[in-house]
């Protein structure tokens, strides 16, 4: 394995395990992660879809969010997201 992929490896596997703690962390409402980072779990979803069209690869962005989220996103708002304050 050259020093290339591995790195990209350790990348995919570092992103794996943010989703894995984001989708454990439901309390963490996505206003919150927006206003701290600058960043969601939809903005996840469509930088992978982002990415994948430079590859000509089509990803679908409901199914992609639902994989980010763990279940579908229209299920995981009823189930955890709180009214906005």
């Amino acid at each position: 394995m050259n020093k290339n992929h591995e790195k990209e490896s350790i990348e995919a596997a570092a992103f794996r395990r943010l989703v894995v703690h984001l989708q454990k962390n439901t309390q963490v409402q996505n206003i919150d992660l927006m206003n701290l980072a600058g960043f969601c779990r939809n903005c996840l979803s469509k930088w992978m879809v982002e990415e994948a069209k430079k590859k000509n690869i089509s990803l679908d962005y409901d199914n992609v969010r639902s994989e980010v989220y763990g279940m579908d996103y229209n299920e995981w708002k009823k189930k955890f997201q709180r009214p906005v304050k």
